[in-house]
């Protein structure tokens, strides 16, 4: 992988991902109370346990409002395309295996990984592959929040 060839915009080849390797992604993100309620808001989903902190600090165990768990997977996934895919993701196939084991909370910092768990080149289309990744998302206290499987149609290095 040292002597990969990144596409114009960043992204790994299919030939690149080997299975079995870990990345660990340099970015981090600290989450807002500004990112719960816009996103949450856009989705038109009036939770009140990602919206309305008095009802988090009255009626919830959390004693606070849960970060959005989509906003968690897509920030995820966000984190890995922008180190990893950027460019040369042709589209997403699927996710499984989506889990948020521990919440997320306003002003937790996340940092993320991902490894390659499995590939094959396409069956139906020269000069692409799939490649299924296993993504996790952990808290500032290395509290695992997120995880899911994702298979992703990816660029063939061009000849």
């Amino acid at each position: 992988m040292a002597d990969a060839v990144r596409h114009k915009r960043g992204g790994l080849y299919f030939e690149d991902l080997e299975v079995g390797r870990r990345y660990e992604h340099p970015l981090t993100r600290t989450v807002t109370q500004m990112d719960n309620m816009l996103f949450s808001n856009m989705t038109l989903n009036p939770q009140p346990l990602h919206i309305d902190r008095h009802f988090c600090e009255q009626e919830t165990e959390w004693g606070q409002p849960l970060m959005n768990s989509l906003f968690t997977l897509g920030l995820m996934i966000g984190i890995q395309v922008s180190d990893m895919t950027v460019g040369t993701t042709i589209a997403n196939l699927g996710m499984t295996d989506v889990k948020f084991p521990h919440p997320l909370f306003e002003n937790d910092t996340i940092h993320c990984s991902t490894d390659i768990i499995g590939k094959r080149e396409s069956a139906s289309r020269p000069g692409a592959g799939i490649v299924e990744f296993h993504h996790r998302a952990y808290n500032q206290d290395d509290k695992l929040v997120a995880e899911c499987k994702r298979q992703v149609f990816m660029r063939l290095r061009p000849q």
